[in-house]
């Protein structure tokens, strides 16, 4: 889309890495777009992210260097920043802009949305009840990922949330509406071996052929790891809200978003907040986190799977704590799990699913299905509890039924949370597997179970074989 210039300035008093302090400026707007021309003629694309009375600061969408502020122009267009949106996106790979990074032009626009999105009116938005079958049993059969909701990945540096986010788009699904059902990845300040390993797995699983995936790597500028996931999610909203896709957004790594957000409010000499993080940290993730939902109306939804690595696994950080006001739960990643060579290395009892209760039962899962994630993170929490004991006084000195929740408790580890890389379980297949452990116990240990779904699906020839 061409736009025509404008205004033009010639007052740059100021080059900050990707910043530009454009003097004199007379109505300039927040978010609107514009260019920059150097001594070098090459012209470079700008938005303002902040406006006062007599100044402007810009941030360049792209390579500062070589770029003077004298003798440099820059000319605004009085537009934001717009995205143009297809169905045809869908297979293709993008950089942070939007911009084809598959050497491949750009599909003909349906339409152009600004990529600040519009806010769902809250009047309009539907209360998310309905599952995503993501293949991965600590997921799907404890703490179900539900359409329209924003449910992030709190982990770690070395742990497999990469791995999991490259087998999270491979097998999620919306059962019914699989013809319906797509993937935005956003991958934010990715390294080059990580992007290649994202596209090396989508392209040989067929997982990209209904995804579309915008990758913004470490080595480009910073003002695209604030552009990355906007642009990503109006391409999901285009495809929810316009076309009635089931869209599924996974990003990786919130934390890379952060500390870009963190480098542009230091070269703006903002005063920092928590940890140097600007103060309005939790409004700017508040817009990106919000933007997921369904709508009155609407056939499609937006469901966020936003990762986030917590620096030194501290999980009161700015990032995960702010993350954890804003979004319905977490799913944490467990170090000493993965120690023990358990994948995925959930931690259970830290993790939480604040919708999960109403996307399951009857008619949406199984009947079963509420009895077996309350029985299973009730047992795991007692036999945690148990293991700390034994360790004091000897697994011989615990009673038997006590034996037998340290049973429980190694099974649950390596047969149920623990899963192949590219092994997919159903919902039905999650559920079967958590009776198979959960019947180690006896029977009337199982009190957060319902005494008629207890007695249908219980195996008590599991029980009888299992020796102290």
């Amino acid at each position: 889309m061409q736009i025509s210039p404008v205004v033009s300035y010639s007052t740059v008093r100021e080059v900050k890495g990707p910043l530009l302090v454009i003097e004199r400026t007379r109505g300039v707007a927040y978010g609107e777009l514009g260019e920059v021309v150097g001594p070098d003629g090459e012209p470079r694309r700008v938005q303002v992210i902040e406006v006062a009375t007599d100044y402007a600061v810009a941030q360049v969408l792209g390579p500062t260097l070589g770029l003077p502020a004298k003798g440099s122009t820059v000319r605004f267009y009085g537009k934001t920043y717009r995205l143009g949106v297809s169905e045809d996106l869908i297979g293709r790979i993008l950089d942070g802009k939007g911009q084809p990074r598959d050497h491949m032009p750009l599909p003909p626009p349906r339409d152009f949305r600004d990529i600040n999105g519009e806010p769902l009116n809250p009047y309009a938005r539907e209360y998310p009840e309905e599952p995503i079958e993501t293949g991965i049993s600590a997921i799907d059969g404890l703490y179900t990922l539900v359409r329209g909701q924003k449910l992030p990945i709190f982990s770690g540096t070395g742990l497999p949330h990469n791995v999991m986010a490259a087998q999270v788009v491979r097998q999620s699904t919306v059962r019914g509406s699989e013809e319906g059902f797509a993937v935005v990845f956003v991958g934010i300040g990715i390294r080059s071996e990580e992007a290649m390993y994202f596209l090396e797995e989508f392209r040989r699983t067929g997982a990209l052929r209904r995804a579309v995936a915008v990758i913004n790597l470490a080595s480009d500028p910073v003002a695209e790891r604030i552009l990355a996931p906007r642009v990503g999610l109006t391409i999901a909203e285009h495809l929810a809200w316009d076309l009635g896709y089931h869209v599924l957004v996974v990003i990786t790594d919130m934390t890379n978003y952060a500390e870009g957000l963190r480098e542009l409010s230091s070269g703006k000499g903002e005063l920092p907040g928590r940890r140097g993080y600007p103060g309005y940290m939790y409004t700017d993730l508040a817009t990106i986190y919000e933007r997921a939902g369904r709508a009155r109306g609407r056939k499609g939804s937006v469901t966020q799977f936003p990762i986030l690595t917590m620096p030194h696994d501290d999980i009161t950080h700015p990032i995960p704590d702010l993350s954890g006001y804003i979004t319905e739960g977490q799913l944490v990643l467990s170090r000493s799990m993965w120690g023990k060579g358990i994948y995925p290395p959930f931690d259970i009892i830290m993790s939480l699913s604040r919708l999960a209760k109403d996307a399951i039962g009857e008619g949406k899962t199984r009947e079963d299905h509420k009895d077996v994630a309350n029985t299973l993170i009730a047992a795991y929490s007692r036999a945690l509890e148990l293991r700390s004991l034994a360790t004091l006084v000897g697994e011989r000195n615990l009673g038997w039924r006590e034996r037998r929740y340290l049973r429980f408790a190694d099974a649950f580890e390596q047969k149920f949370v623990k899963q192949g890389v590219y092994e997919r379980r159903t919902f039905e297949e999650t559920l079967d597997i958590g009776w198979d452990v959960m019947s180690i116990l006896p029977e009337d240990e199982l009190t957060n179970a319902r005494p008629e779904i207890s007695a249908k699906y219980y195996r008590k020839h599991i029980f009888d074989s299992v020796a102290l």
